[in-house]
C-alpha cells in the first residue's frame, strides 16, 4: 500500500517517516520528496507498507497527528496521472522562417 503524507515539516527526514509508520507495521520504504533545484523538502512524502491492513491502521492512527512539530495529513496515495511530455525549450517568440511565403511585407 502506498501512503501519502502531506503537510510535513521541512525538517522531517525519511527516517522520521519510517519511525512514525513502523509503530504500525512493516515499512518497505519511506521518502520525503526533495525539490531537485533547491535540495529542500517539498513538504510531503510517501510511505510504502506491504500489508494493506497495517497501512489502513497507520493511516487512521497518524492522520492529523504530529510529526516533527507539524500536524500531518495522511491518506492512501492516488495513482500517478500520466502527463504530456514537458517542453523545456520553445514556446514561441523569435524569428520564424516563412518558407515560400516570402520575406517582404505584402508578399504573403
Amino acid at each position: 500500500m502506498n501512503i501519502f503524507v502531506g503537510n510535513l515539516s521541512y525538517q522531517a527526514t525519511d527516517e522520521d517517516l519510517r519511525k512514525a509508520f513502523e509503530a504500525h507495521g512493516k515499512v518497505t520504504s519511506a521518502s520525503v520528496i526533495i525539490d531537485k533545484f533547491t535540495g529542500k523538502s517539498r513538504g510531503f512524502g510517501f510511505v510504502e507498507m506491504p500489508n494493506a491492513e497495517e497501512g489502513q491502521r497507520a493511516i487512521q492512527a497518524l492522520n492529523d497527528s504530529e510529526i516533527k512539530g507539524r500536524q500531518v495529513k495522511v491518506n492512501e496515495a492516488r495513482p500517478r496521472e500520466e502527463r504530456p511530455p514537458r517542453r523545456d525549450f520553445g514556446g514561441g517568440g523569435g524569428f520564424r522562417d516563412r518558407g515560400d511565403r516570402g520575406s517582404r511585407r505584402g508578399d504573403y
